[in-house]
């Protein structure tokens, strides 16, 4: 559940969403089946193995946003992985939100099947082992973990992730969350330049966390990264990977975009 920490307002209107299509799946498929899939699904990818000496792009298939609505509706999720590695993605994240933003659990299959050894992250508002469990049946070998969404249940939800062969993105806004993030033994580390309470991005939110995220974790800068001096700026101060959605899917050229911020 969100915990009052002032993040309210659009996160709660789209977290009501996401719980009445939970329930829906939850009525259509028993827990024990979409476990019993996850559990078959056992050839994690691991994103270290895509990050080198420079940064990484993860690169996010997305349809739509609350923010800006409608992006690039014919998005095909498999060809968009395709595009993605080829342009050397070191992982690509996949939205399952249906209502806001366009994605599917089929879209998470689809890009898994066709990203090779390359990583998928499953990108949702996560909210208990159910969706853990059917993030690992559709292929994900990473989820997004949101602190503000999750508040004390972090930590479980890491160690649940990990159960099911799966690493975790925890996302953070804050020092107070990272401090959550760092308590549930976070390996990645996100954070998040866009205000869920208003969906405002800035930038300087990443200035700030960087220098206090653990040292030893993968840190994810997410939102609003579009052109690669941000990139360079990002990664001197300490990025290994941004997460990068919109400048992506506007682009004419999937694998070109991301070649151009990487400054290849």
């Amino acid at each position: 559940m969100v915990e009052d920490r002032g993040v309210a307002s659009q996160l709660e209107k789209i977290l009501a969403g996401v719980r009445r299509e939970l329930e829906s799946r939850k009525a259509a498929v028993p827990f024990e089946s979409v476990v019993e899939r996850a559990r078959k699904n056992r050839g994690k990818r691991d994103i270290r193995k895509r990050l080198g000496n420079g940064p990484g792009i993860i690169a996010e298939i997305k349809r739509a946003s609350p923010s800006k609505g409608w992006i690039r509706n014919d998005l095909d999720a498999a060809d968009t992985a395709l595009e993605y590695v080829a342009g050397g993605a070191c992982a690509v994240s996949v939205l399952t939100e249906i209502r806001l933003f366009g994605g599917s659990l089929a879209d998470l299959s689809a890009a898994s099947a066709a990203c090779g050894d390359v990583p998928v992250l499953r990108k949702d508002f996560l909210l208990d082992e159910y969706m853990l469990a059917e993030s690992r049946a559709h292929g994900a070998d990473l989820v997004l973990l949101i602190v503000a969404v999750l508040g004390g249940e972090t930590g479980r939800m890491v160690r649940s992730a990990s159960e099911y062969g799966m690493e975790a993105l925890v996302e953070v806004r804050d020092q107070s969350e990272m401090d959550i993030a760092a308590e549930a033994g976070a390996t990645i580390i996100g954070i998040n330049n866009r205000d869920l309470a208003t969906l405002c991005v800035d930038l300087s939110t990443s200035e700030r966390l960087l220098p206090r995220a653990p040292k030893s974790a993968i840190k994810v800068v997410e939102s609003g990264i579009s052109s690669p001096s941000e990139i360079r700026r990002f990664h001197e101060l300490g990025a290994d990977a941004f997460l990068v959605g919109e400048a992506l899917v506007r682009s004419g050229n999937f694998a070109e975009a991301i070649r151009t911020l990487l400054g290849a």
